[in-house]
């Protein structure tokens, strides 16, 4: 019996550079076109901004995350876009969100206390999932609903 992609669940997390500096209006835009596309393709996700990155996690059946993440790395509004961590999940850690927003402000204390030199570029994926996961349980993320 042939298992279609489809049914598989996936978590993909990546890291990519700001093309120019990180304004609302670029950041909005990418939240706008997360919120209209992801509910349909059923997919999830948490998007953290801030120092020049974006860092994101996206969830969902894995051919809908796989096509996703190409137009991520086509996207002329990231550079540098490169996978941290990729696995095969049982449930969804961010299913309430179509795409939830935290700021990685460099003025933010819990940021700067508990890694000062944080470079999601150097560290392991599960170290940057581990990161963003305290980033949410401290910060104030915008949580875009699903639809």
């Amino acid at each position: 019996m042939r298992v279609h992609s489809r049914n598989i669940l996936v978590r993909l997390l990546y890291v990519s550079r700001a093309v120019g500096p990180q304004t609302t209006t670029v950041t909005t835009s990418i939240l706008a076109q997360a919120h209209a596309h992801n509910p349909s393709q059923a997919i999830t996700g948490v998007l953290c901004q801030g120092q020049g990155f974006f860092i994101q996690v996206i969830e969902g059946e894995r051919s809908r995350v796989n096509a996703l993440y190409g137009r991520i790395c086509a996207d002329n509004r990231h550079k540098d876009v490169e996978m941290l961590h990729y696995e095969e999940i049982h449930e969804r850690r961010f299913g309430q969100w179509s795409m939830a927003l935290v700021h990685l402000s460099v003025d933010d204390p819990m940021v700067k206390l508990q890694h000062p030199d944080f470079d999601p570029y150097s560290a392991s994926g599960l170290q940057v999932m581990q990161q963003m996961l305290n980033l949410l349980e401290s910060g104030q993320p915008i949580r875009m609903p699903v639809a």
